[in-house]
């Protein structure tokens, strides 16, 4: 064979080869790129998705943390307002224990004062009787002169 003949061989052969590889080889590689490319394609696109999902989440979350800092603070704010509100009731009551104390306190010292001044009466009174009885050298009966010991008393 000369060279020319071995070329020519060479370039059937290599024909057939580009033949063959463009017929049955190179469609499935082919194929093979498209579907990583699309799965590539997805993935970005998923992981875009993502990201603005994470986005919006994440402004979600914040407006609820807000919403739940509000809450709080007004809640805050009302145990707080509760809180002062039950002072002041404590302080009233507590003001209006000491006046009932102290009226009670007082109306139980003018018992007192009355009961001391009628005992104080009564041994004046007696000791009226000793004295006008040591006067008369007499005795005088408390019954009978029960009227006259009555004005006596009301006099003192």
């Amino acid at each position: 064979m000369s060279i020319n003949g071995t070329l020519i061989a060479q370039m059937i052969v290599f024909l057939i080869l580009v033949w063959f590889t463009m017929k049955f080889v190179w469609p499935p590689i082919v194929a093979a790129l498209d579907e990583r490319a699309e799965k590539i394609k997805a993935g970005l696109s998923a992981a875009d998705k993502a990201k603005e999902d994470l986005k919006q989440a994440n402004q979600k979350v914040e407006q609820q943390l807000s919403a739940a800092r509000d809450d709080a603070a007004k809640r805050l704010a009302d145990a707080e307002r509760l809180a002062q509100q039950m002072v002041e009731e404590a302080k009233g009551r507590a003001s209006e224990e000491g006046a009932k104390i102290i009226a009670a306190a007082k109306a139980e010292a003018e018992q007192e004062a009355v009961k001391a001044r009628e005992a104080l009466r009564e041994q004046v009174a007696g000791l009226a009787v000793k004295g006008a009885e040591a006067i008369l050298r007499r005795e005088v009966n408390a019954s009978v002169h029960a009227e006259l010991l009555g004005r006596l008393k009301a006099e003192l």
